[in-house]
């Protein structure tokens, strides 16, 4: 398909959340003023209750004070619902991009699906906290300075000198935290990877007493985690307390200078005492910062990663819309290998199938032949040649437009938690007549009537609730279903019994009545009763293409009376 040019979808959709920032702003700036109220309560106590002695001025500051405090308590859940709201739409804009980079990187075999998902949880989750919060209240901390110098001049430089020393702090604990914590968060994902990894094979893991082995490699990677961490931890805890110090010195020297310019004659009485708890506000955000770079630290890297990812695995564009398939394969001097290698797994592989025909790939291990499935499907692309189905790219083909004329049975049956019915019908709107016809055909009918629950019986997580054989005749019957043109069946008979096999021929038999094209993978040659054709693959390139007498024949025979492959195989 071709890659839609996209310049940081990301930032992108960071920057379609600038509304509720400016939302969040503007409540800011009233919190930041509001915040300023015990101050001047404090003022108004000293300079006018104090001097007048009146009890109704004092209870009437009191009351003023005490419903600033709730309404500012009010703003800041306020505050807090919007930048909330702002990470839900930070999902919004983001899943379904998020979603199909995954699916994308799978395909390739780039397993990066959970790490992408907790990196979009982190961003979201990021946007409400207290240290976002503390970032947007940094500039309003000018206000608060702005009134330190009308206050006194001295006061204001003092101020700044202690915000200089905590911006200093900060970049400190910067430098000290980041490497630490950025390998403590690659050695969770490690960990976090190898256990996924041991969860999925507990059944291989149990059975052979290999559980003491993994689980000791499994604490080296996660000491290795805790012990990084642990670093970045110590970092991060002695910077705040430095920062915090900071904080609570400026308070105090700025308590002691104020008096100081009281006795000069240069300040009132509770000028003094404002100005040492506005020096503390100055001072509030960074502090706020410093205490929770980890959680900073964790979004930078978060978004770092998740920016390199969209842009590794671009949004695609929608492939052509064509009219329905007849199933004319052709596939024309292919050169492929695994996608982002340039390693050649086939080598010029060229042959050619007619609508309603059938062809079996044979051949040895490591030969090419799954590659070869990926590639006829249109999942893989090729280096080189083409996979033409009615004379069309395959892999150019809108997917979604394709799907219902194809049938892939891969060689690692992958089924999905829900029930039969929608395995079958693969996710779409079960049509039961359909689903039940795909179960006759591949001989899961008589299985399907024991069930309590017939087609609404669930099978679990990846069919964990049905045997091998029973999970191969499921992908198959999803295959078939709805009489697709174009069927490809990487080893369907791996996990099939005498029974299983009987119903396999029988399958492909009905297809091919049915005008489908059929290729089948396999290395039991029981299946070729039901097929015209047979390609012989070793190393990557076609060693024979015939019939299936002639091949068999063919390879049955003497080397010496061998005949060389046809160089332009035909089906």
């Amino acid at each position: 398909m071709k890659r839609v040019k996209e310049i940081s979808p990301l930032r992108e959709a960071l920057a379609a959340l600038t509304p509720f920032v400016k939302r969040t702003f503007y409540f800011s700036v009233v919190v930041n003023v509001l915040v300023l109220a015990p101050s001047a309560y404090m003022m108004e106590v000293y300079d006018r209750v104090v001097n007048s002695r009146s009890h109704a001025t004092l209870l009437m500051l009191t009351l003023l004070v005490v419903g600033v405090y709730l309404l500012l308590e009010a703003l800041e859940w306020v505050r807090r619902q919007i930048m909330h709201e702002a990470g839900m739409e930070l999902d919004k804009n983001l899943r379904d991009r998020v979603f199909g980079a995954i699916f994308a990187a799978r395909i390739q075999n780039i397993p990066v699906g959970a790490q992408a998902l907790r990196d979009m949880k982190v961003l979201r989750e990021f946007l409400p906290s207290v240290a976002l919060l503390a970032i947007i209240d940094t500039p309003l901390a000018l206000l608060v300075l702005v009134i330190i110098f009308m206050l006194a001049p001295a006061l204001g430089w003092f101020a700044v000198a202690g915000a200089v020393a905590q911006f200093a702090i900060g970049v400190i604990n910067e430098r000290r935290i980041r490497e630490p914590l950025r390998a403590a968060n690659r050695s969770a994902v490690s960990a976090q990877s190898y256990a996924d990894g041991v969860i999925r094979n507990a059944q291989v893991i149990e059975s052979m007493g290999m559980l003491a082995h993994i689980h000791k490699r499994w604490l080296s990677v996660q000491q290795d985690f805790l012990l990084k961490q642990a670093e970045a931890s110590d970092h991060g805890g002695t910077n705040a307390a430095l920062s915090k110090l900071v904080q609570s010195l400026l308070g105090s020297l700025l308590l002691g200078m104020g008096c100081w310019l009281t006795l000069k004659g240069e300040l009132h009485g509770s000028g003094m005492i404002v100005a040492s708890i506005l020096g503390g506000r100055v001072l509030a955000p960074l502090v706020q910062i410093i205490g929770s770079w980890r959680q900073v630290e964790g979004a930078l890297e978060s978004f770092n990663r998740m920016e390199s990812f969209l842009k590794e695995f671009p949004l695609q564009e929608k492939g052509m819309v064509l009219p329905a398939p007849t199933g004319v394969l052709s596939v024309e001097s292919v050169i492929a290998g695994a996608p982002r290698s340039q390693v050649q797994i086939l080598k010029g592989v060229s042959f050619r199938v007619a609508p309603g025909g059938s062809l079996a790939i044979v051949g040895p291990s490591a030969s090419g032949k799954t590659t070869l499935a990926r590639l006829l499907v249109g999942v893989w692309p090729a280096l080189q040649g083409k996979v033409r189905l009615d004379g069309n790219d395959i892999y150019q083909w809108d997917k979604e437009e394709l799907g219902r004329y194809i049938g892939y049975l891969p060689q690692n049956v992958e089924l999905f938690e829900g029930t039969i019915a929608e395995n079958i019908a693969r996710f779409g709107d079960p049509d039961l007549e359909k689903v039940s016809e795909a179960c006759r055909m591949v001989g899961l009918d008589a299985f399907i009537e024991q069930l309590p629950k017939r087609y609404d019986t669930q099978i679990g997580d990846d069919g964990c609730f049905l045997s091998g054989g029973e999970r191969q005749r499921v992908a198959l019957a999803r295959a078939v279903y709805d009489m697709p043109k174009f069927v490809v069946l990487d080893e369907p008979n791996a996990s099939l019994d005498e029974a299983g096999d009987a119903a396999l021929l029988n399958t492909v038999k009905l297809l091919r009545k049915q005008g489908t094209t059929v290729i089948v993978i396999t290395h039991r040659l029981n299946i070729l009763g039901a097929i015209e054709h047979m390609l012989v693959l070793v190393d990557g390139q076609v060693q024979r293409f015939g019939t299936c007498q002639e091949v068999m024949e063919a390879l049955q025979s003497p080397p010496a009376a061998r005949q060389p492959s046809n160089p332009n195989p035909q089906g």
